[in-house]
């Protein structure tokens, strides 16, 4: 990576994408955003193109193209191109970039990726829209920071391979740290970057246990009965996490916790036997390593996702802390308890898909993600966010579940999935 890390970021409107932005605020002297892009806060990417003298805008959704909004945006990346090229200090810079690029539509968003000035692309991308863009990143050869589990549960199988192709390319050509990972794949999540942490400088041959910790979210120690009528309102209201309302949900029925089982089974070549789920209402514990002689490696921090957020701009450095750092005095205790799968239907899902592997866990999550923004639209139940998930891998599993082969077979069984679920809302 050059001195500055020049960054795209796919998602900026979002809960990671502005926590990311103002990791930048704090280490302006680091990092550089060179590309934005949003789904449709086209109005808050011009707040933060101005702000960040972006040139590289991409809007996902392709109506917003012929409003006011569109006009305004390509004024702005021309506008700070003209004063870009009039600085001396800018002008190689300018010399070196591409072209300044305004876009529309979900190609537009992913074209971002391989802009030559970039070194590393954030995806916080929500939802199975961000595999693509995480694909062709790596593709790219530029780093990832990844924050889209669905990369992960869709489309692991596809992804790691590729990681382990730029992780190479990388070592090879002098830009990986002296010791530790090369660094091509970067986990934002707070889980999976506690696990990362706590790995380096380990052998994986002596890792026995991977233990990803949960908050419980909202509705620890509930019944089913007690979850029936729960509203849209009481499950967004996460009890330590600040995230946004797809993500909110998940974590409420613990499906996000399921994804991040089938993250860390590809991201760490862990089995299933091996990854653990534990509540940690305090999430004070980021998540934990435990090695063949018993040890166990624990990540503890603030309880804020711009540190692995951070973490994955800064890599293999260490910069200041973004936030207050967690002072033990105060902490109080720290209680642990295992996950009740029983009346949180979606972790055992999730498990399941894992284990299963190849497209079943593209099913469930697009199953998934219709049944949750149905019930924020008051058209499904709570409840019901499970049983639909269930009916539709049953329905792939019966009609055979494939080997994952390509982006576009993981699309096609997205769309049917959607469908399906559609059919089984409750």
């Amino acid at each position: 990576m050059s001195a500055t890390r020049r960054i795209v970021v796919l998602g900026s409107t979002g809960s990671i994408g502005t926590q990311t932005l103002d990791v930048v605020r704090q280490h302006a002297d680091k990092l550089d955003v060179v590309g934005l892009a949003v789904g449709t806060r086209a109005d808050e990417l011009l707040v933060q193109a101005r702000e960040f003298d972006v040139r590289h805008l991409a809007v996902g959704d392709e109506r917003l193209a012929n409003e006011a909004v569109a006009d305004e945006l390509r004024s702005v990346i021309l506008s700070e191109a003209n004063e870009a090229s009039a600085v001396e200090s800018r002008a190689v810079f300018v010399t070196e970039g591409s072209e300044p690029s305004l876009g529309f539509g979900a190609e537009a968003v992913v074209d971002l990726v391989r802009l030559p000035e970039a070194d590393l692309v954030v995806n916080a991308l929500v939802g199975a829209a961000g595999l693509r863009a995480s694909y062709e990143t790596l593709r790219a050869g530029k780093v990832l920071a990844l924050a889209n589990k669905e990369s992960l549960v869709v489309g692991g199988d596809l992804i790691m391979p590729l990681a382990a192709q730029v992780d190479a390319r990388r070592s090879a050509e002098g830009l990986a740290p002296a010791s530790g990972p090369a660094g091509a794949l970067m986990p934002i999540d707070s889980e999976h970057g506690a696990i990362y942490q706590c790995l380096l400088g380990e052998d994986a041959r002596e890792v026995s246990r991977l233990w990803v910790t949960a908050s419980g979210g909202p509705f620890r120690g509930r019944t089913r009965d007690e979850l029936a009528s729960i509203t849209p309102a009481q499950a967004l209201a996460h009890p330590t996490w600040n995230m946004g309302a797809k993500i909110s949900i998940d974590s409420s029925t613990l499906m996000n916790k399921g994804l991040e089982v089938i993250e860390a089974h590809h991201l760490f070549a862990m089995d299933y036997d091996k990854i653990s789920v534990v509540v940690q209402p305090q999430s004070a514990i980021h998540s934990m390593v435990e090695f063949t002689d018993g040890s166990v490696k624990a990540h503890l921090g603030t309880t804020d996702m711009r540190i692995p957020i951070q973490f994955a701009l800064s890599y293999p450095e260490r910069w200041n802390a973004p936030v207050e750092p967690l002072d033990f005095r105060t902490l109080g205790t720290l209680e642990f308890a295992a996950p009740d799968e029983d009346t949180f239907r979606c972790l055992a899902l999730a498990r399941h898909a894992g284990k299963v592997g190849g497209t079943l866990p593209c099913v469930m999550n697009a199953a998934n993600e219709v049944a949750v923004a149905a019930f924020l639209a008051k058209e499904g139940s709570y409840l019901g966010i499970a049983a639909c998930v269930e009916a539709v891998m049953n329905a792939h599993e019966r009609a055979g579940v494939q080997r994952v082969e390509s982006l576009e077979q993981l699309e096609e069984l997205d769309a049917w999935s959607r469908t399906e679920a559609r059919k089984n809302l409750r």
